[in-house]
């Protein structure tokens, strides 16, 4: 055939993998991450699973599963009323606010830089 391509080396062209020489020193184009850089704040829920880690451990010594009590936290999370939940997510704004304020001392350090 004139100008065309069989059908086997479509497949052959599919079938083969070009690998191409790893660049040494060099990562996968993401940027260094700033170790100054202030940590985005827990939500309600995070701030209440650090208290019923705690809580859970004491009354559950022999459990080491860290699913069960992701399970139990987040069951009893569901379970809780608005009223309930209303000091994790008081703490939780407050963590919140503070992560603003870092977080514009922190980008006018960056642009003295």
């Amino acid at each position: 055939m004139k100008g065309g391509k069989s059908k086997s080396d479509t497949r052959n062209a599919k079938l083969s993998v070009n690998k191409k020489p790893a660049k040494a020193g060099r990562k996968s184009g993401k940027a260094a991450k700033d170790p100054n850089k202030p940590k985005r704040p827990a939500s309600a829920f995070f701030v209440f699973m650090e208290e019923f880690r705690e809580q859970y451990k004491k009354d559950h010594p022999k459990n080491k599963s860290v699913a069960a009590v992701g399970k139990a936290g987040g069951e009893k999370w569901k379970s809780m009323s608005e009223a309930d939940k209303a000091p994790y997510v008081a703490k939780a704004e407050k963590r919140k606010v503070e992560y603003e304020k870092d977080m514009k001392n922190y980008n006018r350090r960056q642009v003295i830089y």
